[in-house]
């Protein structure tokens, strides 16, 4: 497709005070989506990393660009999406045009995009590639919060989704903060594979050390070096409860992210003008 030279992305990330990986998938992605030359510039901000989103209305100062596409590299829908993102980035609602005429673009979160489905059942299958499926739970690890009630429901989606396969003996999502808790994950199943996969966008402090504590194969509060951190991806398969569990690595650290985040654009300007040509042609 032909590059657009008046339209910039924005991807948004939540970020971590305490762990650079928080933010390595999103500027990854960002260095991707560059290589592809869809968009005249690519940015990356943050909650709680620098540049922040304030820092980001200072972004895209080229008279020639007429639109930026703000994506939030988030799995749902909830209180970020809904109320700090717009907050920070001063959006009005899906379109907002600026003082100067720019107009920005406010598209769907990653984790609504419809490949979900696919990119889980693959990180499951290449954790556990040996493992029969019909002997398996699979189990979706989401966050929980008592702050919007749509935090959960991206995790129940691609639960329901993926029961309809048929694949695994039980498939269930479960929550760090709210029920079903990953905490009871050995009485929620029943069977002697247990395959458990972070509904997250990167590897931070939740996957390496939250999640394995509350699965009970690290202990609580023993946090590793960085360059440890991965070792419990590595481990597989932990014995618990005279189980086999097997844990991956959080499903935003799928290079695929960076095509998904090109279509949530694509998606946003085909409802709007239905007939141009999208961005994301030949993403591989």
């Amino acid at each position: 497709m032909t590059r657009r030279s008046d339209a910039a992305l924005l991807i948004v990330g939540h970020g971590s005070t305490m762990n650079p990986d928080s933010s390595a998938p999103n500027l990854a992605h960002a260095a991707e989506i560059r290589r592809l030359e869809h968009f005249a510039e690519v940015a990356c901000c943050f909650w709680k990393e620098e540049p922040s989103m304030r820092d980001a209305l200072f972004f895209f100062r080229d008279p020639r660009i007429e639109e930026v596409y703000v994506v939030p590299n988030f799995i749902s829908e909830g209180y970020f999406t809904e109320t700090v993102i717009p907050r920070e980035l001063e959006l009005s609602g899906p379109r907002t045009e600026r003082l100067s005429g720019q107009v920005w673009n406010y598209c769907k979160p990653v984790g609504s995009h419809p490949m979900m489905t696919a990119l889980l059942l693959q990180r499951a299958r290449e954790v556990a590639p040996d493992v029969p499926e019909r002997e398996t739970s699979l189990l979706i690890v989401g966050h929980g919060t008592n702050l919007n009630d749509n935090s959960a429901v991206a995790a129940k989606r691609e639960v329901e989704a993926i029961r309809r396969l048929n694949r695994y003996a039980a498939v269930l999502n479960v929550y760090m903060e709210e029920a079903p808790l990953v905490t009871d994950w050995a009485k929620l199943t029943t069977t002697r594979y247990v395959v458990v996969v972070p509904f997250f966008v990167s590897d931070g402090l939740h996957s390496y050390e939250d999640i394995p504590a509350l699965l009970g194969i690290k202990a609580a509060g023993s946090p590793l070096s960085r360059d440890r951190a991965g070792e419990v991806f590595r481990q597989n398969p932990h014995q618990s409860h005279e189980r086999e569990l097997y844990y991956a690595s959080s499903i935003g650290t799928d290079p695929r992210f960076a095509r998904i985040i090109v279509e949530q654009a694509e998606a946003f300007r085909s409802e709007r003008n239905p007939r141009v040509e999208g961005f994301a042609g030949g993403v591989a």
